[in-house]
Order: C-alpha cells, then sequence, then structure tokens
C-alpha cells in the first residue's frame, strides 16, 4: 500500500519534530503528507496510527541524525479520510476515555504522595558535633576522593568543617525519603512532591541541628542543592 522512498541527498527531509524538510522535495511532502508529530497535534495517538493508518506512504532521512530510524510521513488525502471514517471516530473517544482515566489516576497518585510526604515523621540521626563533623568530612572524602587538596580524612581538635558538608552528609544519611516519592513520575506533580519533600527534611535538619539554618535556607532559597547531597 506505502510506497517507501529515501532521499540520500538530505534535500527533501523533515524533522520528526513536525517541522518541514527545506529543499523542493521536502517543501511538497509538507503539503502532501504529513509527520507522526503532526499526527499528533491533530489528536493521533501512536497506537491509532497504527490500527487506522498502517504503514507510512513515505520513508525520508532524519536530517539532524542521518543514522536514526528514517522519518515516517503519511499521506494526507489517507489521513482525512481516516479522520472521517466512524473507526475513527470510535478509536479517538476509546483513546480520549484512557487518557482522562489516566489524568485521574496521575491526581489521585499525587494526592496520594504528598499525603504521605506530609504526614512521614523525618527522623533526622543526632549526632555530636565531632562525630558529625568527622562524618560529614569522610563522606566528602569518599565523594571527591580525587581532589586530594580537600581531603582531611580526620578534622583536628578545632579545625572548621564547612556547615554544607554536613548538610550533605545529612542529606545522604535521609536519602531514603526518595521513597515517599515513588508512584510519581516526571511532570508539575512530582516537582511538586520533591519540593515539599526537600522542605519537610531540611526543616528537620534545622529543628535537629540549629547551627545549620543558615545553610539550608540558603539551599532552599536557591533551590539547588551542593553536589553529592541528595537529589532532591
Amino acid at each position: 500500500m506505502a510506497a517507501h522512498e529515501t532521499n540520500e541527498s538530505g534535500q527533501g527531509q523533515e524533522q520528526e519534530q513536525g517541522r518541514d524538510a527545506e529543499g523542493s522535495g521536502g517543501a511538497q511532502a509538507a503539503r502532501t503528507h504529513l509527520s507522526a508529530a503532526r499526527l499528533r497535534a491533530r489528536g493521533w495517538t501512536a497506537g491509532m496510527v497504527r490500527q487506522l493508518l498502517g504503514e507510512p506512504d513515505l520513508l525520508r532521512v532524519n536530517p539532524q541524525v542521518r543514522a536514526a530510524p528514517r522519518i515516517r510521513l503519511y499521506c494526507v488525502e489517507r489521513v482525512e479520510a481516516a479522520e472521517r471514517s466512524e473507526e475513527f471516530r470510535a478509536v479517538s473517544a476509546a483513546a480520549a476515555r484512557r487518557s482522562a482515566t489516566a489524568r485521574i489516576a496521575a491526581r489521585r497518585r499525587r494526592r496520594e504522595v504528598l499525603a504521605r510526604i506530609a504526614a512521614e515523621p523525618i527522623d533526622v540521626p543526632l549526632l555530636a558535633p565531632r562525630t558529625l563533623a568527622t562524618l560529614a568530612v569522610e563522606h566528602r572524602d569518599r565523594r571527591d576522593g580525587e581532589r586530594a587538596y580537600e581531603r582531611l580524612v580526620l578534622p583536628p581538635e578545632g579545625a572548621v568543617v564547612p556547615d554544607r558538608w554536613k548538610v550533605d552528609y545529612l542529606m545522604h544519611r535521609l536519602a531514603r525519603y526518595d521513597e515517599l516519592l515513588h508512584g510519581l513520575h516526571g511532570g508539575a506533580g512530582r516537582a511538586t512532591a520533591e519540593e515539599l519533600l526537600r522542605r519537610r527534611i531540611y526543616a528537620a535538619i534545622t529543628e535537629a541541628y540549629p547551627l545549620l539554618a543558615r545553610e539550608c535556607q540558603r539551599r532552599l532559597s536557591t533551590g539547588n542543592s551542593d553536589a553529592g547531597a541528595s537529589s532532591m
């Protein structure tokens, strides 16, 4: 059914992201064919394409990476004919229902995760100042062992250990709370949950070690953690 063509010269190519290819062949394809990205913009899912359109009508070389799979193009007339069919309406409606169900489930998971994070006690290890300093330096050395000029191994009596090292170590000890994010994937929902968890953990560290409050607040205000701290 499909007539496949590969343009090795690079002319007449279309990017997968939906931008039409340059060159006379690409301009013609832009008028007569649709990429997978442009089909998605029209409401097609990958499953609908497989079910209703099958094989592409045209294949062209990917203009960004020639070794990548060729770009699939579908004839506009065939797409429009499919969109007028009863089968398309039925399949599209079913896809919309699945999408709505998935969104509802995702919102429910987000609410559940946020509730768990808000309710979970954050157990910060309470350590003597010198013990915390020693463990912070050892953690820093393990993480940045190649930076020999920073290696202290054991801080001498009275040595000043940066607060950021101590917070790094405590965040490492508290990394197990990342499990509270289980069930959330990328997107705004996960970002919100990660931010809540960060705030709860820094608040717990501040409560356990008031002298580290400024470092915790610095991280919260900048939205960043020093390298080696938890991923949150």
